[in-house]
């Protein structure tokens, strides 16, 4: 799954290093082209002659070559990258990183990555379990990056604990298992909806929800990531996608233009996710003229029911299609859930809790349980939108 790939290899100051020598052969061996990066610190720990030789290319380490001035651009190795691995990652580049510290090549380049990122983070113990440190991994996740947790044993301080960058092998193995999950959606078509849903009551007010979208224009980027031609459904939000060639946009307000625009782009769907934020109710009678407040009572607006996008789908559900709902509840949470999977005849659903701190609508983050038609539920810890959005593909393709 390799074979053909770039691969940044960034290599930070600790003894760790020693590790990244075998981890440039084994990617080489695996059919990648390495360009290694290290840090000024890193040429402390292990030759740059070792790795060119390792890999057939000449080590990046400063912006330009001092005795021809070669300027080495970070902007066109970020271009160039499939994947960017930085094995062992220090604590002090984990902190430069979460905080856009770029004071080196490695750091510059890492910020102008447009390749998915994998940190090994590499470090004695009590480094490992600062709250800055946790903080510093948080927030790569947070961004997307995905990390490869270090391992528990004996570190280079002769102290045992959680530190020890994990086994080159192990890291290849990561990098394989990404890249093979990444073409599981290749000739599928993907319809997901996303954001609030607005119903006017006049030129300038409206009913609404708080929803960003977030979730939905994440799930919208896996599925374009693992191959899938995406339809997203957005109701008014100020999220935006990548500009994916495989990802497009249909733009609504109302319930009931999401609802139109969803039955069309759910008719030669493979998938269907309704991660939209749909309002249930809509004034009956909106005013075409702002409503003004001077001289007049509170005005009286009588509400009506809005379609029901779900049931709408699953009712026109065929055999081949799957369906996947979201249930946003406050109490009863999974009998609620399980309730709607069954009325609405969707394949699955996905339940989130605004008693959960972290989750719900305008955060970056999110902690999920995911109920099947046959009752078994699976629940996942406080994660990135982007970590969800790759959990909840995982059980799809699992599942169907």
């Amino acid at each position: 799954m390799l074979d053909g790939k770039h691969i940044i290899l960034g290599i930070t100051g600790g003894i760790a290093a020693y590790k990244s020598a075998m981890l440039a052969r084994l990617l080489v061996k695996a059919g990648a082209e390495v360009q290694v990066i290290m840090t000024p610190a890193a040429k402390e720990f292990i030759a740059p002659l070792t790795l060119s030789t390792l890999t057939g290319n000449p080590v990046i380490s400063e912006f330009f070559t001092a005795n021809t001035g070669e300027w080495h651009s970070h902007v066109d190795l970020g271009l160039w990258a499939d994947a960017m691995v930085i094995a062992p990652a220090t604590a002090s580049s984990i902190g430069k990183m979460a905080n856009g510290i770029a004071d080196n090549m490695l750091i510059t380049t890492y910020l102008s990555a447009k390749a998915p990122v994998f940190v090994a983070p590499a470090m004695d113990l009590d480094m490992m379990a600062h709250p800055s440190t946790a903080r510093n991994l948080s927030y790569l996740r947070s961004y997307g990056n995905h990390i490869i947790e270090a391992r528990s044993g004996e570190l280079a301080s002769h102290l045992v604990g959680k530190g020890r960058m994990e086994e080159p092998e192990n890291i290849v193995a990561y990098l394989e298992e990404y890249f093979s999950r990444h073409n599981d959606l290749t000739g599928k078509h993907v319809m997901i909806t996303a954001g609030p849903t607005y119903e006017k009551i006049d030129p300038v007010r409206f009913i609404g929800n708080y929803s960003s979208g977030k979730m939905g224009y994440a799930l919208a980027e896996e599925a374009a990531k693992r191959g899938a031609r995406v339809t997203l459904v957005s109701g008014p939000v100020s999220t935006s996608v990548s500009h994916h060639p495989s990802i497009s946009v249909v733009r609504v307000e109302s319930a009931v233009q999401m609802l139109a625009a969803a039955t069309k782009a759910f008719a030669d769907a493979d998938v269907a996710i309704l991660a939209a934020a749909v309002a249930d109710y809509a004034p009956a009678e909106p005013s075409e003229h702002k409503i003004k407040r001077e001289g007049n009572e509170p005005p009286e607006i009588r509400l009506v029911k809005n379609p029901d996008i779900a049931a709408t789908l699953g009712q026109l559900k065929k055999d081949g299609q799957h369906l996947v709902g979201f249930a946003l509840e406050t109490d009863n949470e999974m009998a609620n859930a399980a309730d709607k999977l069954k009325r609405k005849n969707l394949d699955m659903i996905v339940l989130n809790s605004l008693k959960d701190e972290g989750a719900g609508f305008g955060t970056d983050t999110n902690k999920i349980t995911i109920i099947d038609r046959d009752g078994t539920a699976v629940s996942s810890s406080l994660k990135s939108k982007k970590e969800v959005a790759t959990d909840i593909f995982d059980h799809i393709i699992a599942k169907f």
